[in-house]
């Protein structure tokens, strides 16, 4: 059977959490959503699995966040059941031990469902932010400067345009770091802008397989030589993840032996390459729906 999660009232108004965010969006404490109490306001629709819209307090502070319980998650063929909320919670300690946080604070918690994922709640941005453009299809046949070029995309009644994405700093990151966890579901619906034309990438359920699983929007930058700083983020995390060393041993609770050594392979492959990854023509390179 199914697992399922008893169904809780949606919220009114999900953008605008009930208590009022005491930190810093994208920089949330651990602490506050490890240790804070939970209180489930809301169910987010149309997610894959279970996805619930939460607050959490603690000593006066007070922030939203997403609560995937294990529970509500849907069994996948090529991946563990009850898996999920772990390798939320690797990708996010990953994101951290490369510096760049390019996903929002993630804890792995009880809660009033059981065993889950908790992060923080990343809100639109408010009024006089600009959100950054970072997709986008277009009738030309070649980016135009500042933007990569993914492919030709089925627009309907027989006509295509071209898919590109921004060639953009924080992306080009993400697009490592999707490579290194292997990312097998990298869909433009899974990156929220921040406030000061930041942003976010969230859904990291489906990664960290041993075998090639890779389906990104992010392939402009296939084959191009990695920036110094991304090889310097790969070598450092090259040592983090050492037999010992404290992310290794985080890591070594959240994901298998052999996907942890799967992670230690693809790390060094890119060091070795000093390049993007290509599509391996072996698995879907894009993601469907892709949004």
């Amino acid at each position: 059977m199914e697992p399922t999660v008893e169904p809780v009232p949606t919220p009114t108004d999900p953008q605008q959490p009930p208590a009022p965010a005491a930190e810093p969006v994208g920089s949330l404490a651990p602490s506050l959503l490890a240790e804070g109490e939970l209180t489930v306001r809301g169910q987010i629709p149309d997610a894959s699995n279970a996805v619930l819209y939460c607050t959490v307090e603690l000593d006066g502070r007070s922030a939203a966040c997403v609560y995937k319980p294990v529970a509500g998650e849907r069994p996948l063929w090529d991946f563990p059941d009850g898996t999920l909320a772990q390798r939320e919670v690797a990708a996010y300690e990953v994101s951290r031990a490369c510096g760049w946080d390019l996903i929002p604070t993630t804890v792995l918690r009880d809660g009033p469902y059981g065993t889950g994922m908790v992060q923080e709640w990343i809100a639109p941005p408010g009024d006089g932010d600009v959100a950054p453009e970072l997709l986008a299809l277009v009738a030309e046949d070649e980016p135009a400067p500042g933007w990569k070029a993914v492919g030709r995309a089925d627009i309907g009644a027989g006509r295509t345009a071209l898919l590109v994405h921004a060639d953009h700093p924080r992306l080009r990151r993400l697009a490592v770091l999707d490579a290194v966890i292997n990312n097998g579901d990298r869909k433009g619906g899974h990156l929220l802008p921040g406030a000061d034309g930041a942003f976010f990438a969230i859904d990291h359920g489906v990664t960290f397989n041993s075998a090639d699983k890779l389906r990104t929007l992010l392939w402009g930058w296939a084959g191009e030589p990695l920036t110094d700083e991304a090889s310097a983020v790969l070598r450092g995390l090259a040592k983090a993840l050492a037999d010992g060393a404290p992310l290794a041993v985080r890591l070594a609770e959240l994901i298998t032996d052999a996907e942890l050594a799967a992670l230690r392979a693809r790390v060094d492959g890119m060091l070795s390459s000093g390049r993007h990854p290509e599509p391996s023509g072996e698995w879907p390179a894009i993601p469907w729906p892709p949004v």
